[in-house]
């Protein structure tokens, strides 16, 4: 058996407390829709409306929920500061956590702009990226300054930081080694926006995310509408 994966994909995994990988990528959907209700003042909210809200089955999410515990009351539903107080522990946005990102283009800048990651209890601690034009630019991030440093810098800096999360924003083709390098260093959560697919060893998380792949399952569905309807319409012309 191989000892690299690519996590991802369409495969249950049990991550050894008893929560599937498909319940663990709808907790955070959960967790932001708690947190709107919990801002628009609402204390309690039924299983049916939560699941609505969240666009899934209210069978699906007491099943999910049911893996983190007992927090829901019959006839009451759910508290939402303490059901959202449980979630956000299980996600581990309980403490802050250090994020570095390699690869500073136009994507890098997009990504360091985003007010999200702060809200959510993680923090940008270090950026760095290989051309002569980035490097030693300073980037406004969560109401303060980062200086670009350059990739030879990176296992110093990751060590330096202690990030324990990496993004990789940077070609395909130098995706791979800068994947390698952040292993070496010690980083065992990484979040892949190269398009390639990255071959990490067990006791690695690798998230990857194609906005290309993306749109092409959309053009398929799409696609599938047309092929549904053309039927149809050579019937009424006839």
């Amino acid at each position: 058996m191989s000892l690299s994966r690519q996590l991802g994909s369409s495969r249950t995994r049990d991550d050894g407390r008893g929560i599937p990988d498909a319940t663990v990528a709808r907790l955070p959907i959960y967790h932001r829709v708690l947190r709107g209700l919990a801002d628009d003042g609402v204390h309690t909210v039924s299983s049916d409306t939560l699941a609505q809200r969240c666009g899934v089955s209210s069978a699906k999410l007491r099943k999910d929920l049911s893996h983190l515990g007992s927090y829901g009351t019959r006839g009451v539903g759910y508290e939402v500061a303490f059901l959202s107080y449980h979630i956000s522990r299980e996600l581990g946005l309980s403490q802050p956590w250090g994020v570095v990102i390699v690869g500073v283009g136009n994507l890098g800048h997009a990504l360091v702009s985003y007010k999200g990651f702060a809200s959510r209890g993680f923090e940008i601690v270090g950026l760095l990226d290989s051309h002569p034009d980035v490097i030693g630019e300073k980037v406004c991030t969560g109401g303060r300054d980062l200086v670009v440093q350059p990739l030879t810098e990176l296992e110093n800096l990751v060590k330096a930081s202690s990030a324990s999360i990496a993004v990789i924003a940077t070609p395909a083709s130098a995706a791979q080694k800068v994947c390698d390098r952040l292993v070496a260093t010690g980083v065992r959560s990484i979040l892949n926006f190269a398009p390639s697919v990255l071959t990490v060893p067990v006791g690695v998380e690798v998230r990857k995310v194609d906005l290309a792949v993306e749109l092409q399952i959309l053009a398929f569905h799409e696609q599938r509408r047309v092929d549904d309807l053309t039927p149809l319409a050579q019937v009424m012309q006839a």
